[in-house]
């Protein structure tokens, strides 16, 4: 007598292995891991190459447009081989001859040296940029994480409760926005956002009380009227640029401003703080003192002499400087970064763990 069930039984485990096996076999790509970039800014002069934040760019996975936004108004998607030439090894793009990408030479500033922008009437970066999505292999962080616990716990618990937590934004022109093409862009924005959904029960409230123009000096005079009318959780100290221009204060009278702003928001709002660095501005500007690295320093030191957090965004610009070009982050070609430079922010601050 024949058993029938044999053969059943034999064709149900081939599908069975043919069903775990599409389940677990993944594309050779995703297996090794990926890193994703999503509109990292550059400005492209003739056909000269600049480079990719990473190398090991994964065919496939290039989309550049003319728009920070695939929905933004008025967005040209480009084509390779036509508008510009990838070497995906070594993480670089050019313009083609005939290429639809704005030239950056024609750019007012383009290889100026010592330039004093008030000598020019329009001399913004926003119409040259092109963006890029891309996907690398290379997964490298751009700063070590550094944990600060100690210094937001408050913080932290009443995220954990679902406390209502407001957080106050106090800085010069970057922290007010800083050319962002919107609000939401803006890196203290993106940070929130990213709180929000890490603890979804908590609800937070961003307030600004920046100063464009200003140093932490005039923060100091102007902060009953400001930040003491306001009633932050956490204040978030963000200068440094227009402190470290020529004729700007020294980098001990920047430390200990920072020291006096941390010790009235303690002292009067009984609230934490995080002090944070600030990028470089374009080397070839007229009024940069090409000292930001002394007063990124005084920052460290003001936030350890304060007992706060530090949040490193000067590490994070100087490893992309390594890179890329200055003008390719700069909105305004001086010290305003875009909307990368901005999530370059962002990314400094989702390193600080606490």
């Amino acid at each position: 007598m024949c058993n029938y069930r044999k053969p059943y039984l034999l064709l149900l485990l081939i599908i069975s292995c043919l069903v775990w096996s599409c389940k677990t076999v993944q594309h050779p790509v995703l297996a090794k891991g990926k890193n994703n970039i999503e509109g990292e800014s550059f400005v492209l002069a003739n056909t000269s190459t600049s480079n990719f934040l990473y190398t090991s760019i994964i065919k496939g996975s290039v989309k550049v447009r003319s728009t920070y936004l695939p929905s933004d108004s008025g967005s040209i998607t480009y084509q390779e081989g036509i508008d510009f030439i990838i070497d995906y090894k070594n993480g670089t793009i050019a313009r083609t001859v005939n290429s639809r990408f704005p030239n950056y030479v024609n750019h007012p500033l383009f290889e100026k040296i010592n330039f004093d922008q008030n000598n020019f009437s329009n001399y913004s970066n926003n119409p040259y940029f092109i963006w890029v999505d891309y996907a690398t292999r290379k997964k490298d962080l751009l700063v070590q994480a550094t944990y600060q616990i100690n210094y937001l716990a408050g913080l932290k618990n009443k995220l954990l409760r679902g406390s209502p937590v407001n957080i106050v934004s106090s800085g010069n022109s970057i922290a007010a926005g800083g050319e962002a093409s919107r609000e939401v862009l803006r890196y203290q924005n993106r940070w929130v956002d990213y709180l929000k959904n890490q603890f979804p029960n908590a609800t937070i409230q961003l307030e600004d009380a920046s100063l464009p123009g200003y140093t932490t000096a005039e923060a100091i005079l102007k902060w009953d009227a400001i930040v003491g009318q306001k009633n932050p959780d956490l204040i978030l100290l963000g200068w440094g640029m227009n402190e470290a221009n020529v004729g700007g204060i020294t980098p001990s009278e920047y430390k200990n401003n920072l020291i006096a702003l941390a010790q009235k928001s303690k002292q009067y709002k009984n609230a934490e703080v995080i002090i944070y660095s600030c990028f470089r501005p374009n080397e070839n500007w007229r009024y940069t003192s090409h000292k930001m690295e002394l007063y990124t320093e005084a920052a460290k030191e003001a936030a350890a002499a304060a007992n706060c957090a530090y949040i490193d965004v000067y590490g994070v610009y100087e490893k992309v400087f390594a890179r890329k070009d200055q003008p390719s982050l700069l909105a305004n070609n001086i010290n305003h970064p875009n909307n990368f430079g901005h999530w370059l922010y962002f990314k400094a601050f989702l390193n600080m763990k606490f």
